[in-house]
């Protein structure tokens, strides 16, 4: 696998940017210095997530979502573990 997570991933398995080996892996969220836990989807290039407004649903029972704008950065939870264990024995 890739030592970066892909620039655009989502939740969604009707969407064509769904991954579910690389979900299954965990991929963590920063944005805007704040790391998230509620986003849908996210593009690295363009800079934006979409994340669930309230409890709302549409029609097909999805999350209602609204698109955020900013700085986004992606990286996978085991290589942010990896590095941890390398520092302590260092």
């Amino acid at each position: 696998m890739a030592d970066s997570p892909p620039d655009r991933l989502s939740i969604n398995s009707a969407s064509p940017h769904f991954d579910a080996e690389v979900l299954r892996r965990g991929v963590g969220i920063r944005f805007k210095d704040r790391e998230r836990t509620d986003v849908e989807e996210y593009c690295i290039s363009e800079g934006w997530i979409r994340v669930a407004a309230g409890k709302a649903l549409d029609r097909r029972g999805n999350p209602i979502t609204v698109k955020l704008s900013g700085p986004v950065e992606a990286w996978y939870y085991d290589q942010a573990e990896g590095s941890e264990d390398e520092q302590a024995a260092g």
